[in-house]
């Protein structure tokens, strides 16, 4: 019995060490085990960069414990659903025919559906089919702008304290709003406490965007601010603009006159007193409760879970191999991550994960500028053939500042209709290979080719200016093979994107009425 055992047991052995034999000499399993060694080689490289740079993955829990410390309480439904009835309804527009959504669409991460803005005089559509005089630049993604440190592609508004959860500074409001508006004052301090919330004062009183023209040149009168140019806008549709105040800006009148028309309103007196004690008392609805209520929607538009984020907590699995080697070149051959920062701080403020410094630099984006007219454009542009966009020297005066834009945050930019401030590219593709050879790209610009719409192919801006003023950090070409390229491409595509963030996901978000009982805006790509 116990020589049998052990034949048994001599036979078990030699058939293990015949297999182990016959594994290591199988191609198929060399191959696999060979690709796991390369997977793994892979991750521990991505992982040890992310580190390096200080990456987490963590931000939007970091946003939420923040938000609440800054608010006193977490998001509040109810405020932040009475936001999104003000960002889809037209009430608080005097010209009464747009509002937030018709330039920020839930179909585009609540960003331009178009490569160029149009604001008013509008028809009503949000989607490829928008049509109207275009305003100066594409509206960027609103999603994850609670974490943005500056606003606007000139980064004009902004927290002097770099933080956006910190008023303690104030917030940086220039002409033609009223800096002491958003100033480190006992009250302001109290009431605005997020940029966001000072943020939300300023698109209804944009002439461009949301207010109009009406009454800005009463029988054939040029406006005294705006000139003559600017009669053929007013169409004598909605309400009237007023005057400027004293200061030479219309801001506050027109905030006035917004909510007047809020306040005339039951239905919106009802929603304001279910969250302001204050209006259920009797008091009138002002625009510090505008403000936060706009402002709480936009807290619940943070979507910061993309597969970069899980794999940097430890899921290895959340991106392709394709998008782990993209990373690998962004944060490395690539060059990025220089302007397209997610950690630490600069002049302007912190990262905060949002793959941008938020500073502005000059990267030699093709200038592009609709007509001037009616049906058109209603911006008229700088520069001796009134085609140029002087970027942030319109804020600070300084012409070295010329040409200079806010880096762009990069989170779901693969919802984007348009990159770069003027939407001079619409295919992801392009504005990358732009990045890496800004010369190359800007010299043999074709706006057909580039594919915007015929309207904005027409005219062209002098390039040689802008290339003389090309920061150093883009001035030298990089080079990458076709695959490397692609999976930058993946990376920036699908490695930033959060799903949430999807059209499917946020079209739910837009009412069927609203309040006011106008139109609601329509939403091509919302099914």
């Amino acid at each position: 019995m116990k020589r049998t055992k052990l034949i048994v047991l001599v036979i078990s052995c030699c058939a293990l060490i015949l297999f182990v034999l016959f594994a290591l000499s199988s191609p198929t399993l060399t191959v696999a085990r060979a690709a796991n060694v390369v997977t793994e080689d892979l991750d521990n490289e991505l992982a040890a960069v992310l580190t390096n740079v200080g990456f987490t993955g963590s931000i939007e829990q970091i946003f939420h414990e923040r938000l609440e410390a800054t608010l006193g309480r977490p998001i509040d439904p109810k405020l932040a659903d009475l936001g999104r009835m003000l960002w889809f309804d037209k009430i608080h527009s005097l010209h009464q025919d747009n509002t937030c959504g018709g330039c920020h669409s839930p179909t585009n991460g609540f960003g331009d559906s178009q490569p160029m803005a149009i604001g008013v005089q509008n028809n009503n559509i949000v989607g490829a089919g928008r049509a109207g005089p275009r305003n100066q630049r594409r509206s960027p993604l609103v999603v994850n702008t609670a974490l943005y440190p500056a606003l606007m592609w000139n980064g004009r508004f902004n927290s002097l304290s770099g933080d956006p959860f910190d008023n303690s500074q104030g917030f940086r409001f220039p002409f033609p709003e009223d800096d002491t508006r958003f100033s480190f004052t006992e009250d302001v301090t109290h009431r605005l406490t997020q940029l966001l919330q000072a943020q939300a004062h300023m698109p209804p009183t944009e002439l461009i965007e949301v207010a109009g023209f009406t009454g800005t040149c009463p029988l054939g009168v040029p406006d005294p601010v705006l000139g003559a140019d600017f009669c053929q806008f007013d169409d004598g549709k909605g309400e009237t603009v007023p005057l400027p105040a004293s200061t030479g800006s219309r801001d506050e009148p027109i905030r006035q006159k917004a909510l007047a028309l809020l306040n005339a309103t039951p239905a919106y007196r009802e929603l304001f007193g279910e969250v302001f004690p204050e209006v259920k008392a009797g008091a009138p609805i002002d625009f510090f409760m505008f403000g936060k209520a706009i402002a709480e929607f936009e807290f619940t538009l943070v979507f910061a879970d993309a597969p970069i984020d899980q794999f940097a907590r430890g899921n290895m699995e959340a991106m392709t191999t394709a998008e782990k080697r993209g990373a690998l070149l962004f944060f490395g051959k690539a060059k990025c991550v220089q302007c397209h920062a997610v950690a630490g701080r600069s002049a302007v403020g912190y990262a905060n994960e949002m793959f941008s410094d938020f500073e502005g630099h000059v990267i030699g984006v093709p200038q592009i500028a609709p007509v001037f007219g009616v049906g058109k454009g209603n911006v008229i542009f700088e520069g001796p053939g009134q085609n140029e966009d002087f970027g942030l020297e319109e804020i600070t005066g300084n012409e070295r500042d010329r040409y200079k834009f806010r880096t762009a945050p990069l989170r779901n930019i693969a919802l984007a209709t348009g990159f770069f401030h003027n939407g001079a590219f619409v295919r992801l593709e392009d504005a990358i290979r732009h990045h890496l050879n800004v010369y190359h790209s800007a010299h043999s610009y074709d706006p057909v080719k580039a594919g915007v719409p015929s309207d904005l192919a027409q005219r062209l801006g002098p390039i040689k200016p802008v290339l003389d003023r090309i920061d150093p950090l883009v001035r030298k070409p990089i080079s990458l093979t076709p695959s490397q390229f692609n999976d930058l491409v993946a990376f920036v595509r699908d490695g930033l994107l959060d799903v949430r963030a999807r059209p499917e996901n946020l079209c739910k978000l837009v009412p069927s009425q609203v309040p006011s009982g106008l139109p609601v805006l329509q939403f091509q790509a919302c099914k």
